[in-house]
């Protein structure tokens, strides 16, 4: 099997549908992205990497990065997190507060916006700086040490992100943030606001196809614990749509209302798409099926 010509046809196949969905408009700065972009890479295990489509065109990585602030949380305190977030799945939107009042302040699962504020929260504990800790987790395993926040944007959520305001406070009320609510936003927004392209995603998230082994082949992660984000990725990554995600494409995956997606195979690759029209649930439309049409086609997944 040639990879690039199989990522260069399924590239050519999702072009008609560039024009579905919407982008985030809730976001103004990302409602400005054109909804007809659409980049794919893959970034074998052993090193290979190959894309198609504007897979090198940096976008706002968005809620991707609660996988890399999950991961350093782990990296630092192993398993404690669990006792402040769930790992179920929510069914509910990922910016809902019924089941935080519902579950008396734990979040569902730390994929939602309540429960990466509580991982940002812990990261900010851990290390003084939960968001310069993502980036510099990012540049280090992509090999992209240009890789940074968008003021626009992080300042655009900050104005507009009244339902995470909400959310915090609610959190800080059953106790369950330990740093100020307005240092954790601040990091949150932050680390949302990373741009980077398909190529640094996919680059960036092969310790997770590694069985946690970073890029510079030493442990970052456990297997057992890269195991575990793996298996929340397939149960929580795509927020109330993570059951239609798991049949259509099969694998662990991560998804941002930037329109990225980051996929992956266990001991094989990892996959990213960049499409910024998403559907109801949050999700790029052209991303889902690209990565549909390459488990079809590859025959890479866990089922």
């Amino acid at each position: 099997m040639e990879l690039q010509a199989v990522v260069d046809e399924i590239v050519h196949e999702v072009q008609p549908m560039l024009g579905e969905g919407a982008v985030a408009s809730y976001i103004p700065s990302l409602g400005q992205v054109p909804a007809g972009n659409f980049g794919m890479c893959v970034a074998m295990s052993d090193g290979p990497v190959c894309g198609a489509g504007q897979w090198q065109d940096p976008f706002s990585i968005q809620s991707i990065s609660k996988v890399f602030s999950l991961a350093l949380v782990m990296s630092y305190d192993y398993d404690s997190i669990w006792k402040r977030v769930f790992r179920e799945p929510s069914g509910t939107p990922f910016n809902s507060m019924l089941q935080l009042e519902a579950d008396n302040g734990i979040p569902r699962n730390p994929f939602i916006n309540a429960g990466a504020l509580v991982v940002t929260d812990r990261l900010l504990t851990l290390t003084g700086d939960a968001a310069g800790s993502v980036r510099g987790l990012l540049r280090k395993e992509s090999g992209n040490p240009a890789i940074d926040f968008d003021d626009e944007v992080a300042a655009s959520e900050a104005q507009h992100g009244h339902r995470n305001y909400a959310m915090a406070h609610l959190l800080a009320s059953y106790g369950n943030l330990e740093n100020p609510v307005e240092l954790v936003l601040e990091n949150y927004f932050k680390q949302c606001s990373l741009r980077m392209s398909c190529e640094d995603l996919a680059a960036a998230s092969r310790f997770l196809a590694r069985h946690g082994v970073s890029a510079g082949g030493t442990p970052f992660l456990s297997p057992n614990q890269s195991k575990r984000i793996n298996a929340v990725m397939l149960t929580c990554g795509t927020y109330d749509a993570a059951g239609e995600f798991a049949y259509r494409v099969g694998l662990p995956g991560k998804s941002g209302v930037g329109g990225g997606i980051v996929a992956i195979v266990p001991g094989r690759c990892a996959v990213t798409v960049w499409g910024p029209a998403l559907g109801p649930n949050g999700n790029s439309v052209a991303g889902i099926a690209a990565l549909d049409a390459f488990t079809t086609r590859t025959g890479w997944s866990i089922f």
